[in-house]
């Protein structure tokens, strides 16, 4: 099992993105410009070569995503009837919510989110000894219908490092900084415990707006990149606030 520091998964990040830039956008890879989303469908089928498709994973719609290493199927049950799914290699399976008319919009950036989270599982896996990945493969056994909860207990030992590592891939650190730069003119955003002010709450729209995230996923990347400030709500003070 490889585990890895924030600063081993942040370097991992820029490197994949860095050659996914290059590849993807050729020479304007390098252009001086205002942040850029992530294409993340793009590196997910053209660059990484999976096969992205979507399928109803659960109920509740609580299953985002997942993706596996060997080819194999998993089961799911609803009103007492049990389905199967096949689940290739190198394929990941997005909820079918995503896609459902009505919806695209609102989900977006929880679709991205779950595609670069699936995709940082591949990444992980890739870099794995093949020791480490013919073990990880037994687990899918070709024969065998897993539950939900079998596929993602056992990758359990991977989903803080494919959070994080996804997050990197679709919030690289350059990024961020052009965005911080641009829409908070290089100021950091102020939390008291959750809540922010007007003008850091328009900075924090824009740049999910531009880098195509939602305002949970930005948030925490921010922070963990040094642009959050957390402050008692006692300090909070909005002049622009206007109560009634």
């Amino acid at each position: 099992m490889m585990i890895l520091t924030h600063k081993q998964i942040e370097e991992i990040a820029a490197a994949v993105t860095k050659d996914f830039n290059e590849f993807f956008f050729g020479k304007e890879a390098n252009d001086v410009r205002i942040a850029r989303a992530t294409p993340i469908d793009q590196f997910a089928k053209d660059y990484l070569g999976l096969d992205v498709s979507f399928a109803r994973l659960s109920r509740d719609g609580s299953i985002c995503g997942l993706t596996a290493y060997a080819d194999t199927e998993y089961i799911t049950e609803e009103m007492g009837i049990k389905r199967t799914i096949p689940l290739r290699q190198n394929q990941v399976l997005l909820d079918e919510s995503f896609i459902r008319p009505g919806k695209v919009r609102e989900l977006c950036g929880k679709r991205r989110f779950t595609l670069a989270h699936e995709c940082a599982h591949q990444i992980l896996y890739s870099m794995e000894d093949e020791e480490s990945k013919a073990a990880c493969r037994q687990k899918y056994a070709a024969r065998t219908a897993y539950s939900l909860r079998d596929l993602k207990t056992r990758e359990d030992w991977n989903e803080w490092q494919a959070n994080v590592l996804g997050a990197a891939i679709l919030m690289p650190q350059k990024e961020m900084d052009l965005a911080m730069w641009y829409f908070g003119g290089n100021k950091n955003l102020i939390s008291y415990e959750g809540r922010f002010a007007y003008r850091d709450r328009l900075t924090l729209n824009l740049i999910c707006g531009q880098l195509g995230v939602s305002k949970t996923a930005a948030v925490i990347r921010l922070r963990h990149l040094g642009y959050v400030e957390d402050r008692p709500y006692l300090e909070y003070s909005d002049p622009l606030e206007v109560w009634a």
